[in-house]
């Protein structure tokens, strides 16, 4: 496991408990060190015990030594870093599990563009995702999610090797419409947070996840996802969670931004990552290739970095040039 923040921690928590060895590994070597001591995470998940087969280290050379899945759970914008320094050490026919949301701001590529690239192809890659709060998994609630790849039969063994009696695993090909999902609903969440904060009322909130779902499928069928993709776990189930769930870090940050608090002021006093604040530009630079309007996102963009008030955002959206429901914008 690479990456021990809450996602990457109840991951492993998750697997050692189902009786793998799991070796969980910190960039952080003091956070390492202060893991093993507690057999807690005392930063990001403090108040889950770790099974007695997890293993936290900083050494990323022996965290790979014979590992059959390499599961990745770092922040997006730091994922290229250590897939560089990962690939010399991945061994032969491990599975590599992607848990990281979002889109390199760069290169716009998806999290599994962002390892074929890395890794050369070397290795199976199978994206995990779907409504999912870390700390509900650490404690065994029950949690349904997706596993993507184009490789059928590594679909199939993280399906095996992942399940447990709280934990589930649907399986897909639609490798992009799982990552688009995944990474524009933190960008709808931001946009949840101010609805939230502004007291703008359940009618909003519903016609904003609704739109939302929308204009994150319309991206991903441009770029080749399925539509059916987004109707599922990893599309409207994830939206409809981190848009009105309280541990949602994306919904927090809007939250704020409702309360007037400046984005740097926000993200300063926590040391979780929104991956919503940089996906933003990243979607839209994507959609403007593409030729796809995001209006939500746009907006969102000019509240994150200061240009207008977020109740200002609602208004111009409320006041766009009305049409059809299902009219495409493109």
């Amino acid at each position: 496991m690479l990456g021990a923040g809450s996602w990457g921690t109840s991951l492993a928590v998750h697997l050692a408990g189902l009786g793998h060895e799991a070796r969980l590994w910190a960039r952080d070597a003091s956070l390492a060190a202060d893991m093993d001591a507690r057999r807690s995470n005392p930063t990001y998940l403090p108040d889950v015990t770790f099974p007695e087969s997890l293993r936290p280290t900083e050494d990323l050379v022996w965290a790979l030594s014979g590992a059959r899945y390499v599961v990745l759970a770092v922040p997006s914008h730091g994922l290229r870093a250590v897939l560089h320094a990962t690939a010399p050490h991945l061994p032969a026919g491990a599975i590599i599990v992607s848990a990281v949301k979002g889109i390199e701001t760069d290169t716009l590529q998806r999290m599994s563009e962002v390892i074929d690239d890395e890794t050369g192809r070397t290795h199976a890659v199978v994206v995990l995702s779907g409504p999912s709060f870390a700390a509900e998994v650490a404690r065994g609630l029950p949690t349904a999610l997706v596993a993507a790849s184009s490789h059928a039969a590594a679909v199939r063994a993280v399906q095996h090797e992942f399940r447990s009696a709280y934990f589930r695993l649907y399986g897909s090909d639609d490798v992009i419409g799982v990552e688009i999902g995944a990474a524009l609903k933190n960008i709808i969440a931001i946009a949840a947070g101010v609805v939230e904060s502004a007291e703008l009322g359940h009618n909003a909130m519903a016609a904003l996840i609704t739109r939302g779902l929308a204009e994150i499928s319309r991206l991903s069928c441009a770029l080749g996802g399925k539509r059916e993709t987004l109707a599922g776990l990893s599309g409207l189930g994830d939206l409809v969670l981190t848009c009105t769930g309280q541990l949602s870090r994306n919904r927090h940050v809007g939250i704020e931004l409702g309360k007037g608090r400046s984005l740097d002021a926000i993200l300063s006093s926590t040391r979780m990552v929104a991956e919503g604040v940089n996906t933003t530009t990243a979607a839209l630079a994507l959609a403007d290739r593409h030729g796809v309007e995001l209006p939500i996102a746009r907006e969102m963009r000019a509240v994150l970095e200061g240009r207008q008030s977020a109740l200002d955002a609602v208004g111009r959206l409320m006041l766009r040039r009305q049409r059809g429901e299902a009219d495409g914008e493109r």
